[in-house]
């Protein structure tokens, strides 16, 4: 999981994913790092306890906006 943490921060920080901007849903994830959904949930709830990104019911998982990474 380590390595997709560090992918998902470095598309963060490279603009992949710029602030505000959507994830993609946890199983376009799933599907492009071939890994389970679960560990999708994972990454993204480790992420969101660091501040990285935010989670808005019923819309998605969002990067935040704050400057915090």
């Amino acid at each position: 999981m380590d390595e997709l943490l560090d992918d998902l921060l470095k598309r963060i920080k490279n603009g992949t994913y710029p602030p505000g901007s959507q994830l993609p849903s946890g199983r376009a994830l799933a599907d492009e790092y071939d890994v389970s959904q679960s560990t999708i949930s994972r990454a993204v709830a480790r992420l969101r306890k660091q501040g990285v990104l935010v989670g808005r019911p019923g819309r998605g998982v969002f990067v935040s906006e704050s400057k915090r990474r």
